[in-house]
């Protein structure tokens, strides 16, 4: 007969063992299976805000791999919003991760005329997608690709090089492998019509909800030094209950 010390020893190592394993779960999960995500510009205003968190779902978007074969993968769909790295390095040589909503896929032809898209022939209805006013309007952002990308401004050299080998008539046709993204917020968006095409090894996933939003100035994300993210973590500890966005906790994307 064990004695009671032995017993509850073997009682604390089984919860013990049950705590590790729930945790290395959790790792899994939140390692493989998700990831956060906080937006950094006004590109896909109103759809989602600057200091938006968001959950990303990464198992159905991520590249195959001999280690994860067994984990079910999928194919974009039409005007889903999708979180990718930029196909192209920022002025600082960073990719950085991007998320914008899916205008072409491969064997599309898009074309913009007056700010609205169309899709292989037919006008696309976006009622989340700002549209250009005749202050905001630009020749070639609002009418892509009909003006050549060297008369743009913030096009990548690289992407003006590439983009006339992927016009057909009026429309850019999208190769296979690569898709063509764009912000809601069209009149102040640098996507696609700006760097180019996203190759399907840059997606990441799919973001699912907004778990928590904080009112943050657009040009926080070029606050990087040491002191200023000392001071906006300071700022949002200090102000966690007066500048949540409550309203937008857990508003579904879509």
């Amino acid at each position: 007969m064990k004695k009671p010390s032995q017993e509850n020893r073997s009682s604390a190592l089984q919860e013990f063992a049950s705590i590790c394993s729930t945790f290395a779960v959790g790792l899994f999960i939140m390692a493989f299976l998700f990831q956060n995500f906080a937006i950094p510009s006004a590109s896909m205003a109103s759809t989602l805000l600057v200091g938006d968190h968001v959950l990303v779902e990464r198992v159905t978007l991520a590249p195959s791999s001999p280690v994860a074969s067994f984990l079910p993968y999928g194919q974009l769909q039409h005007d889903e919003p999708i979180v990718f790295w930029r196909p192209a390095p920022n002025d600082q040589g960073d990719h950085d991760i991007l998320v914008k909503r899916v205008i072409g896929l491969p064997g599309d032809r898009v074309h913009l005329r007056n700010g609205i898209v169309y899709r292989n022939g037919v006008a696309l209805h976006e009622p989340y997608a700002a549209m250009p006013t005749s202050v905001t309007y630009d020749p070639y952002n609002d009418n892509f690709p009909a003006i050549p990308a060297e008369q743009g401004h913030n096009v990548l050299a690289s992407w003006s090089v590439d983009l006339p080998s992927h016009i057909q008539g009026e429309d850019l046709v999208i190769p296979p492998g690569y898709y063509f993204m764009m912000g809601d917020n069209r009149t102040n968006s640098l996507d696609s019509r700006y760097w180019g095409l996203v190759p399907r090894a840059n997606l990441i996933g799919r973001p699912l909800f907004v778990y928590w939003s904080f009112k943050t100035p657009e040009d926080q994300q070029y606050k990087t030094s040491a002191s200023e993210t000392t001071a906006f973590a300071l700022h949002q500890f200090l102000h966690f209950f007066g500048e949540t966005r409550w309203d937008r906790t857990f508003k579904r994307i879509n």
